[in-house]
């Protein structure tokens, strides 16, 4: 018996074996509290999963399969971006991308170039213009992108998703006219009668319908370009919002081929898309811990770019609008419900202080039928009333936000709403306080997926030129801290996945960046210069600067 425990106190002592190093680094991560760590190594296992933090003077594995040597480089956690759009960010970077117009005049030069360098597309795609941007003042119509491109449609997708503009040759091609009937969730933009070339929200579906679809290798090439944007910002998991049936298809042969890398967090666009990938229930982890279907993503408003989010009162800047509800209140509940019935998930968009009221309400009827650990997540919470924010941790309902839109759209928001309901906007620290998880993401493609942009923005509430000083609504902002884990621990928990990443400790995935600088250490705007040297996932390098 005393040699038995003798060999057992000599295991225990000994180093765990480890078939990687990766060491002299300047390591920091979080623990599980949000508590800064440091360490000098790493040892990974042939799993892919970190065995054990290293310290200086901890005595290192005399056998290694491998080794990588840092020289000293600051090594962090991966990246989890609780929400994005990857099919979406892949096709923007590959068609036109007019985010960095700032008016409709370079707008038009832009799209007619573009026309004018791909004369075999049969249709101009692509999106990201603004009109608040470029200070218009009002919607781009079909004239104005006529005189662009005329000879073939165009169709192109506000920065939020939630408006598309198309020029008359679209309008035709789709058989919209003056008798067309606006869906309901959705407004058909008029001059007098006749569509003018806008179409908000559900009524972008009376000219989506004539666009060709893309073909698989058109899917995967985008797949692959998200990728690689992606892994490039750090990002090594993210959410994936509204993934279909095509999507998840070309997740999957890019996982047979063994060319995925990044992890996918999935939920499907919609019930029925949900129920078509998933069959019963969520689906295991697939490819290593790549791809996981975990719920569905449902909407029940748009967005205040283009005055779809749904509101209690109407707008300030346009008294006879105040958004639209996609769904009532049944109709919400029966989806909800229909999905939770199998263990999906349940992740809604909702923008709007009616639209979170909404969601919220019916959380808190179906939370008694459907208990256990749910985690019901609400997209966006942009703007909620004061008197329901405590409805968020009665069922400890998701807040999944976004820093960068508060930077992005706060004078728009000021014009929205008024300075007398901005109380509950972008609400961060209240959420926090009011024991809310919040899961922080970027949105992308409708904003850059920079996780530095948005960390920054977290606890600085300015954007990129430090505007306004001392932070917009400044008694919203989170730690710098408690803004870092948002971006990775609470957004891997938002997606049940926080015992397979999101912090760097034994048994998690050894998914990390190294990069120019120890973001802990460094001034927000210097934090929003940190470049990306090395992006690595599951103890793999899959990405280096070029």
């Amino acid at each position: 018996m005393k040699k038995l425990l003798a060999l057992a106190a000599l295991l225990l002592a000994a180093p765990a074996h480890a078939d990687g190093l990766v060491d002299n680094v300047d390591g920091v991560t979080l623990d599980e509290r949000g508590v800064v760590v440091r360490f000098s190594a790493l040892l990974v296992s042939n799993e892919g999963k970190v065995v054990r933090l290293l310290k200086d003077g901890d005595k290192r594995p005399d056998r290694l399969d491998w080794r990588a040597d840092m020289k000293g480089k600051v090594l962090i956690p991966g990246f989890v971006d609780a929400h994005g759009h990857v099919m979406e960010l892949g096709f923007r970077a590959l068609e036109l991308d007019l985010s960095d117009t700032k008016t409709l005049d370079e707008a038009k030069a832009k799209i007619a170039a573009y026309a004018a360098a791909n004369p075999e597309r049969k249709w101009i795609l692509g999106g990201g213009w603004n009109q608040e941007k470029w200070g218009l003042g009002r919607f781009p119509t079909a004239a104005d992108l006529d005189a662009a491109v005329s000879d073939r449609p165009v169709w192109l997708s506000r920065a939020d998703g939630h408006a598309s503009w198309a020029n008359t040759a679209a309008m035709k091609a789709a058989g919209v006219t003056a008798k067309s009937e606006t869906p309901a969730g959705g407004r058909i933009e008029k001059t007098g009668t006749e569509p003018n070339g806008v179409f908000v929200d559900s009524a972008q579906a009376l000219v989506q319908r004539a666009v060709p679809m893309p073909l698989p290798k058109e899917r995967a090439l985008a797949f692959y370009k998200a990728q690689e944007i992606l892994l490039g910002f750090g990002i090594t998991a993210t959410a994936d919002m509204g993934t279909t049936l095509d999507d998840w298809m070309t997740y999957r042969r890019a996982g047979d081929a063994g060319a995925m890398r990044v992890r996918i967090m999935s939920y499907g666009a919609g019930v029925e898309d949900t129920i078509r990938i998933g069959g019963t229930g969520p689906t295991p982890w697939l490819y290593q811990g790549r791809l996981k279907l975990n719920g569905v993503k449902l909407y029940t408003d748009g967005a205040l770019g283009s005055r779809g989010a749904w509101l209690k009162a109407p707008y300030s800047d346009a008294a006879t609008q105040s958004g639209a509800g996609f769904l009532s209140d049944a109709q919400l509940r029966n989806l909800m419900s229909r999905a939770a019935m199998d263990g999906y998930q349940v992740a809604v968009h909702a923008i709007g202080d009616r639209a979170n009221a909404q969601v919220l309400g019916a959380i808190d009827e179906l939370a008694d039928t459907y208990k256990g650990d749910r985690r019901w997540r609400i997209e966006h919470a942009q703007i909620v009333d004061p008197a329901d924010l405590p409805q968020f941790a009665r069922h400890g309902t998701i807040a999944s936000m976004q820093p960068v839109h508060e930077t992005s759209d706060r004078t728009m928001a000021e014009a929205r709403l008024g300075q007398d309901r901005l109380a509950g906007a972008y609400a961060w620290a209240t959420m926090l306080k009011q024991g809310v998880p919040l899961a922080f993401g970027t949105d992308y493609p409708v904003e850059s997926p920079d996780p530095f942009a948005g960390w920054a923005a977290g606890f600085t509430r300015t954007d990129a030129e430090g505007q306004p000083f001392g932070g917009w609504q400044p008694q919203e902002r989170v730690t710098r801290e408690q803004a870092w884990k948002a971006y990775t621990i609470d957004a891997a928990y938002a997606g049940f996945a926080e015992a397979q990443f999101g912090r760097l400790a034994p048994g998690q995935y050894a998914d990390f960046i190294i990069v120019d600088r120890d973001p802990t250490a460094v001034s927000a705007s210097d934090l929003r210069a940190t470049k990306v040297e090395q992006t690595w996932i599951g103890g793999v390098k899959v990405w280096q600067k070029r």
